[in-house]
């Protein structure tokens, strides 16, 4: 694998940058319509307390102290290993993109086991159209077929675990697993089985761990930021492992 180095700080000074709009993204995201069955008859919003399993508000995640230091880390590092093992390519558009973005939904999930729809769907419609123009720009349309390919592997895989176990996954697993998809298969297909197996591989073990650890309940295990741990790794190891297994 060959590592840039030069891009890996110019993409890692990028991250530092946009990491302090991590909070603002949260802080705009809706909050979700209330159920119905959760109301009480008879009492009003200031007489009924908050339970223990209710949502934390978004607003109040985006001001967590450190949160704005703790992200412009996390993107620095994940910009980084994506410049440093790519180098100067198109597909940087869509990459660095997600990069705020992964973020902030990774935060998201880890607090409220939840990968809101209103940040997720709109994404589509960044990284879809980007990842056309850089097969575009790289004058290789069979980057924007892997793309396609990559979405409906991912988001088929993702989808068909859903319907068989619909418990274990939450829908918002698989609407990110296609923007992932559409990403890790631009690149190719060691990043793109990498990635995915990637995801499942510390998913399993790290909510194994975090449950053993009781820092997360075991029915309630945020896999969202482990699937974007296993991209970020499909990403920077699959080039590698493709030149090794060529």
């Amino acid at each position: 694998m060959i590592w840039d180095s030069g891009v890996a700080l110019a993409c890692a000074l990028y991250g530092l940058l946009v990491g302090q709009a991590v909070p603002t993204i949260i802080a705009r995201i809706p909050e979700p319509e209330p159920d119905p069955e959760d109301e009480v008859p008879g009492t009003d919003e200031q007489d009924h307390p908050p339970r223990a399993d209710e949502k934390v508000p978004y607003a109040d995640i985006a001001r967590a102290r450190g949160l704005r230091a703790g992200s412009s880390i996390a993107c620095a590092a994940a910009a980084g290993a994506i410049g440093g093992a790519t180098g100067w390519t198109p597909a940087l558009s869509f990459l660095l993109f997600l990069v705020p973005v992964g973020v902030a939904l990774a935060v998201v999930d880890w607090r409220t086991r939840r990968l809101p729809t209103k940040v997720v769907a709109p994404t589509y419609f960044v990284v879809a159209p980007l990842a056309v123009l850089a097969a575009w720009a790289a004058d290789d349309w069979s980057r924007a077929v892997g793309a396609l390919i990559g979405w409906a592997v991912a988001g088929g895989l993702y989808l068909l675990m859903w319907l068989i176990y619909p418990a274990g996954m939450g829908y918002g697993d698989v609407r990110l697993s296609g923007i992932l998809g559409i990403a890790l298969g631009w690149l190719g297909w060691p990043e793109l089985l990498i990635g995915i197996w990637a995801g499942f591989l510390l998913g399993g073990v790290g909510g194994a761990l975090l449950a053993l650890l009781r820092i997360v309940d075991r029915k309630a295990n945020p896999f969202g930021p482990f699937m974007l741990l296993g991209a970020l790794a499909g990403i920077v190891i699959g080039p590698g492992v493709g030149a090794w297994y060529a």
